[in-house]
């Protein structure tokens, strides 16, 4: 039984993670310190080859048993997250990133790196392929999330050039489904979230801003083949389908059935002014593309949130 480590296991992306790791198989420890991970993303698998440990990846984590793979996805991911926790984003980039790495080389583990889209800023490319470098402001207040992922692309490389670890690297373009908290401040929970509450939908800027927005299963899928491919170098994993944000809004409210209405305000500074990912790379090297339409998504999520709502969580 090959047995899996998931830093941020215990976090949407990384519970999602979890469930796919056990239904292969695997042994799985998941690695969270519940800064923004909860226990109820993994309550329905604490049991038989799950375990968790309750450990900031910023401090040394030793590991008695054999490790096959590490999956190093612990960070805050939202803008509300890392703007709480600037200090505590750059450590698990920079410290954490060495700490999982660390693991790997010394289990003789496979390791990737959950990288995002974010490594380029708001780019002058467009769409983004993965050679394209990025325009990061360094000292803006995103830049905390920024440079931290692109300090722990750089960390990666360097253990695999330098010290011959088998190391991958996604980065991560928008994804939302089941487990994110509705208050964690992207847009899909936003919106859902008044949506359901009957309250205005806040869409910053004009919502002429794009995004592309990629289910969490296609995701998942899309991290697992690149770890079990031969490629090194980063891989952009996202749905290329590109839309405004006010279209997504006016998405949201209509699968939602709501009457709320769109309310504007200030975009936040640094934010970016398109988003879409070149995939070609992906489909090419790991016959990957995203399978989950838009409306299909979004009813999946809505499930879930008026479960949690219903059961007041």
């Amino acid at each position: 039984m090959p047995t899996s480590l998931v830093t941020g296991g215990a976090g949407f992306l990384g519970s999602h993670l979890c469930d796919r790791l056990l239904s292969d198989g695997h042994r799985v420890i998941c690695v969270d310190n519940l800064d923004t991970g909860t226990l109820e993303n993994i309550e329905h698998i604490r049991s038989g080859d799950f375990v968790f440990l309750e450990h900031d990846m910023t401090r040394h984590l030793e590991i008695d048993e054999p490790l096959d793979e590490v999956f190093h996805l612990a960070s805050p991911a939202s803008p509300i997250d890392y703007l709480r926790l600037p200090l505590h984003t750059l450590k698990v980039g920079s410290y954490g990133t060495h700490n999982a790495l660390g693991l790997a080389k010394k289990h003789r583990a496979r390791f990737l790196l959950a990288s995002t889209s974010e490594v380029y800023g708001d780019p002058q490319v467009h769409p983004q392929r993965e050679d394209y470098w990025g325009h990061v402001n360094p000292i803006g207040p995103r830049g905390v999330y920024d440079e931290a992922k692109r300090y722990a692309e750089a960390l990666t490389m360097a253990y695999h050039r330098q010290q011959g670890v088998d190391t991958h690297i996604v980065r991560i373009f928008n994804t939302y489904g089941p487990r994110m908290r509705l208050r964690d401040g992207r847009a899909l929970p936003a919106f859902m979230g008044q949506a359901l509450a009957g309250e205005p939908i806040t869409v910053f800027g004009d919502g002429s801003q794009t995004r592309s927005f990629c289910y969490v299963d296609d995701l998942v899928e899309g991290i697992w083949r690149l770890l079990h491919s031969d490629e090194v170098l980063p891989v952009n994993i996202g749905n290329p389908r590109e839309m405004t944000i006010l279209q997504f809004a006016e998405a949201v409210r209509r699968i939602v059935g709501s009457a709320s209405p769109i309310e504007f305000r200030p975009l936040p500074v640094d934010d970016p002014k398109v988003r879409q990912p070149d995939i070609s790379k992906a489909r090419r090297l790991l016959g990957w593309e995203p399978k989950v339409e838009l409306e299909e998504g979004l009813r999946r999520t809505l499930d879930h949130f008026k479960r949690r709502m219903s059961e007041g969580r």
